[in-house]
């Protein structure tokens, strides 16, 4: 076993969601992910994966688990909010549950100068402990996910490697785990394979794309066929999802990514 290419089909296709399925399928991803499940017709995407052959990887998680940027809603890293950002990951995961999705993806919101750092990092470990049951009852995986601040998400709070897989750790879940995307934390720190590879029984979920651009891999610094070859040799077996603008045709884009996957896939 090794692990599936992913389309993070907003990001890659401009059209609809059902025809970037279809068309991410054509170009020969094994799996899709999507952001806003709330405006998805769940019914018509789970039939048209099921029809394309492709597994639906994940989906980002609505409200309070949905907020980057944002100092004036919900996140689940805001003390005050844990009631609000729990029942909206547990509808998330319920809403995966039901199209057969195998992660929800939740960020955390901004950095706040009036909470301590510990305070905001405890607000999310205790939403997380608090939805991991559901998430265990359901066969979802809630994956957290580290933003780079520096370029396009500025005073986003949970920014490193590091503090994520703390976070995970103090759950202590096997349905809570890290989302790793590459180009994120290559603008953050760097020593990519180093640290996936490390932590590789904490990582739920992979993205990638390249820097500098946020295109596909390939184009930029990341020595790719390096990366995914580290996490086919130490036994990742979940999806690794292109998040990525294409610099060009987004299917040669996509076919461009698969094919060199397949050179380092076992």
């Amino acid at each position: 076993m090794s692990f599936d290419v992913g389309v993070t089909v907003p990001m890659v296709y401009s059209c609809g969601l059902r025809e970037g399925i279809e068309r991410a399928a054509a170009a020969g991803a094994d799996a899709v992910e999507f952001f806003d499940w709330e405006a998805a017709n769940i019914d018509a995407v789970r039939e048209t994966a099921e029809a394309s052959g492709v597994a639906v990887s994940g989906v980002l998680a609505a409200g309070a688990g949905a907020n980057i940027d944002s100092t004036e809603r919900p996140a689940v890293s805001y003390p005050e909010d844990r009631e609000q950002a729990v029942a909206d990951l547990e509808r998330s995961i319920e809403a995966a549950a039901d199209l057969g999705a195998s992660t929800v993806i939740t960020t955390v919101g901004q950095r706040v100068d009036t909470r301590s750092a510990a305070a905001q990092q405890n607000a999310v470990v205790r939403v997380l402990r608090e939805v991991a049951p559901t998430a265990e009852a359901h066969g979802v995986t809630v994956v957290l996910e580290p933003l780079n601040a520096r370029v396009d998400h500025p005073g986003y709070f949970v920014r490193t490697s590091d503090r994520g897989f703390e976070i995970v750790a103090a759950v202590d879940s096997p349905n809570v785990k890290l989302l790793y995307d590459v180009y994120h934390q290559q603008i953050t720190e760097g020593n990519v394979t180093g640290t996936l590879t490390e932590h590789i029984d904490l990582v739920g979920h992979v993205h990638v794309a390249d820097v500098p651009g946020r295109h596909e891999p390939g184009t930029g610094e990341l020595d790719y066929a390096h990366v995914l070859g580290a996490l086919d040799e130490a036994g990742y077996e979940g999806a690794v999802s292109g998040e990525f603008a294409p610099s060009g045709d987004p299917d040669d884009a996509v076919e461009s990514f698969v094919a060199l996957a397949d050179t380092v896939r076992e």
